[in-house]
């Protein structure tokens, strides 16, 4: 509900001395990344079309297949002072050669901006089309494999109002977020042997709201003073799953030196995750429909899968040492336990940075979704991995200031259950001359919340946990070619009896050449996965694509 970094955002503006030595004014209460990026051509627009075909092997079957792609998109951004943003939309069809493999399509797309409409006041926003894994225990291919198994298209947008003012010497700041994400069916989920069968996301809208108020530490009182509060719902079609979170909660900054503060901080919180119980056939097993969902009984009372409600408090350090360095770091009493969380933010140079978060929260995953597409920046590198997910991994952004964000932890698997997400994301971005590179690297754990029912199993207690690594590497040769790798690992392992872990594994490498507006493309790749209780697969691929932009 709250998130640990609107914290150190809240200390900073309620520290300007602090806020000064960092090198700039007092920042909002609220982080936009509209602040925060390179400078680049203030307006482009590119839509374009492409044609491809593609030699798919199959090297654990020795099987061949090929097939075309037809594909769509538009490349988009806006840099002015009061407009960022940055739009990467790809559709593809792919049409088989033969009877082995179907005709497939699927959306793949990021959309990131902040436009100020007003002094202080802006709207934000954020879309995301990708493909990505269903099940943690399953098949873990590429994503623009055709037919892939355990494949699903995710689409998610969220918009909303940021404010930011001073009333006097008390700052005031606000925003609302509105939210929407769509899960289609999947393909074939192959599972092991007893695996029960879980059930399926598919829709949730969600509303959010936080507002806060704050004294700079030295204008009335010699420590900064932060009020602040929150809302936040969001209803799920399956089950007729229910999230509502609501906060207030004061903070303390003690200013130490000019580098250096202490923060503490108590309030209130409560949360409820619900549901109604899925409609079970005369053996006990859930009734699912022509998608594989569950039905939900409507006969069946909101049952609670999750509540805390009490009393919150937590104290942090945040140090500053130079204006490119800043660490922050958090420890305190919130989830009916021991809560830790904290980032460190290092921009060595303008086109080399690195971010470290640490994160504990309750979520669901349309709001773990929508949260991690905020954290993205509105400037992005999209050049890279022609048959894996562009935008389900990490993406990466284009200056030190912002070097971008990770999403996996999201994708270990598609939940259509409340959890306790905790873990660590990095990620480390530089660019030199001709050379542009990223590193992101990661672990995450969920503990999972349902209620108590009459079905065989429930997912009540499971823990799961995911790790993961990804490289991006691209080199301009000259002024018309250039040539790129991307290499990824992820292991994921599931909580649930008999499920064995699966790895993941990918490498692909590009070279691009422009012919006017004609570009054209030649790649390979070679991906593969394996677990003991899934068939191993190692595939390989290869393209020849042309893309004509307009």
């Amino acid at each position: 509900m709250m998130r640990w970094p609107l914290l150190a955002a809240l200390a900073l503006a309620a520290s300007p001395a602090l806020a000064q030595d960092m090198g700039g004014d007092t920042p909002p209460a609220q982080d936009s990344a509209a602040a925060t990026q390179a400078p680049r051509a203030e307006k482009y627009v590119a839509p374009y079309i492409e044609l491809g075909q593609v030699l798919t092997a199959d090297l654990t079957y020795d099987d061949v297949l090929t097939y075309s792609e037809v594909a769509a998109g538009i490349d988009a951004g806006i840099s002015t002072r009061s407009a960022q943003g940055q739009l990467s939309y790809r559709y593809e069809r792919d049409i088989g050669w033969g009877k082995h493999l179907d005709d497939s399509d699927y959306h793949q797309g990021l959309a990131r901006a902040a436009v100020g409409v007003a002094p202080g006041v802006s709207i934000e926003g954020g879309a995301l089309a990708v493909r990505s894994r269903t099940d943690i225990r399953s098949a873990a291919p590429a994503a623009s494999q055709p037919n892939g198994d355990n494949l699903s298209q995710v689409y998610a947008v969220y918009a909303g109002p940021t404010i930011g003012t001073h009333v006097g010497v008390v700052g005031v700041s606000g925003s609302y977020r509105f939210g929407y994400t769509k899960v289609d069916s999947p393909n074939y989920v192959p599972l092991g042997a007893d695996q029960p069968r879980l059930d399926l996301f598919d829709s949730a809208t969600s509303n959010t709201a936080q507002a806060s108020l704050n004294l700079a530490a030295g204008d009335v009182l010699p420590v900064g003073i932060t009020v602040s509060g929150g809302w936040d719902r969001e209803d799920a079609h399956q089950l007729d799953q229910r999230y509502e979170g609501k906060f207030a909660r004061a903070d303390l900054l003690f200013p130490v030196s000019r580098t250096l503060a202490l923060e503490a901080g108590a309030g209130y919180e409560k949360i409820t995750i619900g549901q109604r119980d899925a409609l079970l056939d005369a053996d006990g097993n859930p009734v699912t429909d022509a998608n594989g969902r569950f039905v939900t009984d409507k006969s069946s009372p909101r049952r609670i899968a999750y509540r805390t409600d009490g009393v919150i408090y937590d104290g942090g350090v945040l140090w500053r040492p130079s204006p490119r360095t800043q660490l922050e770091a958090h420890v305190g009493r919130r989830y009916g336990g021991t809560s830790y969380a904290g980032s460190l933010t290092w921009h060595a140079t303008p086109s080399v940075g690195a971010r470290v978060v640490v994160y504990d929260d309750v979520e669901t995953f349309a709001r773990q979704l929508r949260n991690g597409i905020d954290g993205l920046p509105t400037s992005f590198l999209t050049a890279g991995n022609v048959f894996g997910n562009a935008f389900g991994g990490c993406t990466f952004g284009t200056s030190g200031d912002h070097p971008g964000g990770c999403l996996n932890d999201v994708f270990q698997s598609i939940s259509s259950s409340g959890y306790r997400a905790r873990g660590v994301d990095a990620v480390v971005v530089a660019s030199h001359g001709p050379v542009q590179t990223g590193f992101g690297v990661g672990y995450a754990r969920r503990h999972f919340y349902a209620p108590d029912t009459n079905a065989n199993f429930t997912i009540a207690g499971v823990d799961d946990q995911s790790f993961y690594a990804q490289y991006f590497y691209n080199r301009a040769l000259d002024s018309r070619s250039s040539i790129g790798a991307n290499l990824y690992a992820d292991y994921y392992e599931s909580g649930i009896r008999g499920a064995a872990g699966v790895y993941s594994t990918g490498a692909t490498g590009t070279y691009n050449r422009r012919f006017g507006r004609l570009d054209t493309t030649a790649s390979l790749g070679l991906f593969a996965y394996d677990s003991k209780d899934i068939d191993k697969d190692i595939t390989a691929q290869a393209l020849i694509s042309a893309r004509y932009n307009f």
